[in-house]
């Protein structure tokens, strides 16, 4: 039995958890686990193909997918948004973060694409919850932990965050989460195709991504894991639930499943530099922006609920120290909410996935997701 294996193994037996698959690649050596079941009643042994809501893990992919329309010219990093997205095209700031929601001034500048890409558009989670312009990103948007069935259609979702002061002025501050959500609309609309089916043509079919998407086809419900919430593992959604069609508002922050070979592939093509398999996705230079910090000292602070010190790239963090055990310089990649993480190290050319079927609590992530970075970082 391999050490991987002895750790999962060790979690799932301790529990509260149904069951998890692992992957370490580093160039050809490949080491996976699949351990426990696809639920709590035991349907099906877990397995290396098994399906998992990866929630923000889809923001790289979104990130990359931003990357490419710029590489084409459709985008530029600099630009204002509002060619795309004339709902954001007069903007206006909470006078002070605490501030109530009528009072405002107007945004000093526009938002831009690299704006959306490093987190820094005005609009997201900051540290503290109770901000009066926070609450309506849950209430109205549906922020936070994906919700397929729940979220309106881009148009209408535009139309109401152009109703929601931003906290803070662009470019000032990061915040987290709901850059990408306005980024996978900016995509869809600059792109002039649907979000599925630009990330299908342009990101999924060239890395040989067979089973990401923003809905499990009928015929694959059998490999999809149900996804729980807590100690007691209450049920949060069923292969037959929130995933089974493709929602009204595809999403760009955490809206897709996939399962651990497909992040393979998508790491394999980060440490390449943008290759896979001969075929060029991305330029070097597009790359190295996305895995680069471009956060001020200040702004890592401000975002330590999340970073834990660390920085942020385009759609993930980038380790800048190395607090923990498991910090590598230049490592770059995310959690989930729904239990996942996925990470890329450059300096040793190592791809880390990690998914599980357990919502994470609190901003700490849990014990079985630091155990295997450590010994992600260790077999490195």
């Amino acid at each position: 039995m391999s050490d991987l294996r002895r750790l999962l193994e060790s979690h799932v037996e301790a529990g509260p958890m149904p069951g998890a698959v692992a992957l370490v690649g580093r160039g050809e050596d490949v080491e996976v686990a699949a351990v426990g079941s696809l639920d709590t009643a035991g349907t099906a042994p877990m397995a290396r193909d098994s399906l998992f809501r990866i929630a923000s893990l889809t923001k790289p992919v979104t990130a990359a997918a931003a990357m490419m329309l710029i590489e084409d010219g459709v985008l530029a990093l600099d630009a204002p948004v509002t060619r795309w997205l004339p709902e954001l095209a007069a903007p206006v700031v909470v006078r002070t973060p605490s501030s109530p929601l009528h009072d405002v001034v107007p945004a000093e500048g526009p938002i831009t694409v690299a704006d959306l890409l490093t987190f820094r558009a005005g609009y997201g989670f900051p540290a503290d919850f109770s901000l009066p312009a926070v609450a309506p990103l849950f209430t109205e948007l549906k922020q936070g932990l994906p919700q397929p069935g729940q979220t309106a259609a881009p148009d209408e979702w535009m139309a109401t965050l152009a109703r929601i002061p931003l906290l803070h002025q662009p470019g000032r501050a990061w915040l987290y989460n709901t850059s990408s959500d306005i980024l996978g609309v900016l995509i869809a609309r600059a792109a002039g195709a649907p979000l599925p089916e630009f990330l299908a043509a342009r990101v999924f079919a060239p890395l040989g991504m067979r089973d990401t998407a923003f809905a499990v086809p009928p015929g694959q419900l059998h490999r999809f894991t149900s996804c729980y919430r807590g100690e007691a593992l209450d049920l949060v959604d069923a292969p037959d639930g929130e995933w089974s069609a493709l929602p009204a508002f595809p999403s760009g922050a955490g809206g897709l499943v996939s399962t651990a070979d497909d992040l393979h592939a998508f790491g394999r093509m980060l440490l390449a530099g943008g290759t896979y398999e001969g075929r060029r996705l991305l330029s070097p230079d597009s790359v190295r922006q996305m895995t680069t910090d471009h956060l001020t000292a200040a702004q890592r602070e401000a975002g330590e609920l999340f970073l834990e010190g660390q920085g942020w790239g385009f759609g993930g963090s980038v380790d800048v120290t190395r607090r923990a055990p498991w910090n590598s310089p230049g490592r770059y990649g995310w959690i989930g909410g729904t239990g996942t993480a996925a990470h890329v190290v450059p300096t040793t050319g190592t791809v880390m996935v990690l998914l599980t079927q357990r919502e994470l609590t609190g901003a700490t992530p849990p014990r079985l997701m630091r155990e295997f970075w450590t010994y992600a970082a260790g077999r490195a």
